[in-house]
């Protein structure tokens, strides 16, 4: 049996008043979707539990079968293990985006998208001149970066990732609790560093948003995790993602990350190339998961057009050449569902089920017309989204 998942990050949404109370999965042109769901098992899963907040983290770890509540420690470690950072049992990572603030609000969790070589220079100039023993800044993919901390301090802290709170004052939401202090001291001194730097100014005058300070949130120690195959008995997974987050979680469940040529977090990225480098990873491997974040990032920033056009580029691009090739074996199956809500019209991450679709070699169904959330809420109901993969993994 070869097993594919395709998760387009954040594409389930709220009904919209724009598009007459319809969800962009509901309006976009998906016709690779809509035919496979006239023959496929769709429903709903709820990836986040109750007292956690809505984030790739949790909810990817929640659809892959692991339960958050008991395998869940912070998303920053997560991604750590993507650097294949080494951590010990005492040691804290932390999430440092690069953000753009005006006045006392938070415009951008991601800086405009900066580029890896601006953010590398930023965080360098910001560690070079705190000098704290035992910190270390380690530079990822855009805005998203790390913070080891090694000098076995404790924290006990309440923090907010930036995407969810929009528009709104960030003071409320600086770190608070035990080792607030320094964290807080991280944060000011970034905004006076970045304020004037050339970096900065070259952004504006291009119309870009500037990083104007670090941004620290998503904090923990490093996870214990079995593997797949020791949880599922699936062996040779692989996964493709842009993301470093989901990354760290493929090397903690034992799977393999494969390379896709111009493949970006936004909707610059190169749908037709993941694409291809998904149907070919299916000839080496069991289970291969693609994951493409440009809907959740168009979500973030209320674009709603470019939102309905990553929808139906992946439904183009990536969805059907891994459909064709997996038609080509003859046991298979396909799961695609958006890890969690991301709706337009907050910028933030939603709490609701998230829409699946199950299709298969062995998958009979006649009763769906189509793959969006209200077609799906007439199907299977999971309310814990960790049961999901049993049931797509499960014998028919």
């Amino acid at each position: 049996m070869k097993f594919a998942i395709i998760i387009p990050d954040g594409a389930s949404d709220d009904p919209i008043d724009s598009l007459g109370g319809r969800t962009p999965l509901d309006v976009a042109r998906t016709p690779c979707l809509d035919a496979l769901s006239r023959a496929a098992e769709l429903g709903i899963a709820r990836t986040v539990p109750d007292g956690f907040e809505s984030g790739s983290d949790v909810a990817t770890m929640s659809l892959l079968g692991y339960d958050p509540a008991v395998y869940h420690t912070g998303r920053a470690p997560l991604e750590a293990a993507a650097q294949r950072i080494p951590l010990s049992a005492t040691d804290w990572v932390f999430r440092c985006n690069l953000v753009t603030t005006q006045a006392d609000r938070m415009i951008d969790h991601s800086a405009g998208g900066i580029s890896d070589a601006e953010a590398r220079i930023l965080l360098k100039l910001l560690a070079d001149d705190l000098d704290l023993p035992g910190f270390e800044f380690h530079p990822g993919v855009s805005y998203r970066n790390l913070l080891v901390v090694r000098n076995d301090a404790h924290f006990d802290l309440r923090t907010k990732p930036p995407h969810e709170i929009p528009g709104e004052p960030f003071a409320p939401h600086l770190p608070t609790g035990a080792g607030q202090d320094v964290l807080r001291r991280i944060i000011e001194r970034s905004e006076q560093l970045f304020s004037d730097h050339p970096i900065n100014r070259d952004r504006i005058a291009r119309k870009l948003n500037p990083a104007t300070r670090v941004w620290l949130w998503g904090q923990g120690h490093a996870p214990n995790m079995p593997t797949f195959v020791d949880r599922f008995g699936v062996s040779r997974g692989a996964m493709i993602s842009g993301v470093d987050l989901l990354r760290g979680l493929a090397n903690l469940l034992g799977w393999s990350v494969v390379e896709s040529p111009g493949l970006t977090s936004f909707h610059d990225t190169d749908y037709a190339a993941q694409g291809r480098t998904t149907a070919a990873a299916l000839d080496r491997f069991d289970l291969v998961l693609s994951h493409v974040e440009s809907p959740d990032e168009a979500s973030h920033q209320a674009d709603l057009s470019t939102k309905i056009a990553a929808i139906e580029a992946i439904d183009e691009h990536v969805i059907a050449p891994t459909l064709a090739k997996l038609r080509t074996f003859p046991d298979w199956r396909l799961l695609v569902l958006p890890d969690h809500p991301t709706n337009i019209a907050t910028r933030k991450h939603g709490y609701a089920p998230t829409p699946w679709l199950i299709a298969g070699s062995d998958i009979k169904s006649g009763s769906f017309r189509a793959y969006h959330e209200a077609e799906a809420a007439r199907g299977l109901a999971l309310a814990n989204g960790h049961d999901l993969m049993p049931h797509f993994l499960a014998k028919r």
